[in-house]
């Protein structure tokens, strides 16, 4: 029996997060305190519009995942594997031990506004498409871009992907994919064209960034975003700044784990998407996800069986 530990990425946040595991766990309160004190203010007080800002949402979450990981190491918990999708890298990354929590929440606020820099001044939106595989998919965007500028930014799981662009080119594969008889698409609470060209900027400035930065020893195999598989002879460095430009292979990322012999899954994060995902992709993977103070009492149990 294998375990992985998954971590949630931008979109899942909401206004109150992590507040009843403050008051709860010291050592998520110790990892929540790293944050700038706007940050945990927003994360408990502050509207939804607050949190859907890539600034506010990136590192709020970064920390929410990292505390919650600390609290499942403190029961005695070790991953045979991480990843995370999106900022939910860092995260993985974070728990492997690549990177302290410190060193995690400044780069994370670093990606955050790099991103947020790379974003200005155009208007673009994300939806993800429900219904349709990745070839027709691929199709349609390449007849999207005829008319306005579209990419793929996530393919998450079986009928789940992710385009961003535009807002012409989004509504227009949007038009297209109803056509080609996608069940309906869903507009993201993201504020930016994130894993895709729009963010070539970010992405040089991380690879900047990274250079001023001391890359700790990875002791848990992490499954990377732009590959779906773990690191080859390529650096964490520049996986790291191909990620935020390139698109994110999660539904490759589960069933390479599942290739490896992982059967069990813990989401961290508020919600259950990446659940979600997991389920749609290797039915046979028992997952469960983490977001309170209470699911913290139940996965005890489902950790002991």
């Amino acid at each position: 029996m294998k375990t992985a530990i998954i971590f949630a990425g931008q979109g899942s946040q909401k206004a109150g997060m992590g507040k009843d595991l403050y008051e709860a766990y010291l050592s998520f309160r110790e990892i929540f305190d790293l944050l700038p004190e706007k940050y945990r203010k927003t994360a408990f007080e502050g509207t939804e519009e607050e949190m859907k800002d890539t600034v506010n949402a990136q590192p709020v979450l970064l920390a929410f995942g990292a505390g919650l990981y600390r609290v499942l190491e403190d029961m005695g918990m070790k991953p045979d594997y991480v990843c995370g999708l999106s900022l939910g890298e860092y995260t993985a990354l974070t728990a492997a031990g690549v990177f302290s929590p410190e060193i995690a929440v400044e780069l994370i606020q670093f990606r955050a506004n790099a991103m947020a820099e790379a974003s200005k001044g155009i208007d673009t939106v994300m939806s993800a498409v429900l219904g349709l595989e990745k070839d027709v998919m691929t199709k349609l965007c390449k007849k999207a871009n005829e008319t306005a500028k579209v990419e793929i930014a996530n393919y998450n799981c079986p009928g789940q992907i992710v385009v961003s662009g535009s807002e012409e080119g989004v509504s227009e594969l949007e038009r297209l994919a109803k056509g080609a008889g996608a069940k309906r698409s869903m507009r993201l609470s993201v504020s930016g064209p994130f894993h895709t060209s729009y963010m070539e900027p970010a992405s040089q400035a991380l690879a900047e960034k990274f250079r001023e930065i001391s890359f700790g020893e990875m002791k848990i195999p992490v499954i990377f975003n732009c590959t779906g598989r773990e690191k080859g002879s390529e650096s964490i460095q520049e996986l790291l700044a191909k990620q935020v430009c390139s698109s994110v292979y999660f539904e490759d990322s589960i069933r390479y784990m599942r290739s490896k012999g992982v059967d069990r899954i813990i989401e961290i994060g508020p919600g259950k998407a990446l659940s979600g995902f997991v389920k749609k992709t290797c039915r046979d993977i028992d997952v469960i996800s983490i977001e309170t103070a209470e699911d913290i009492r139940k996965v005890e149990t489902w950790i002991e069986k």
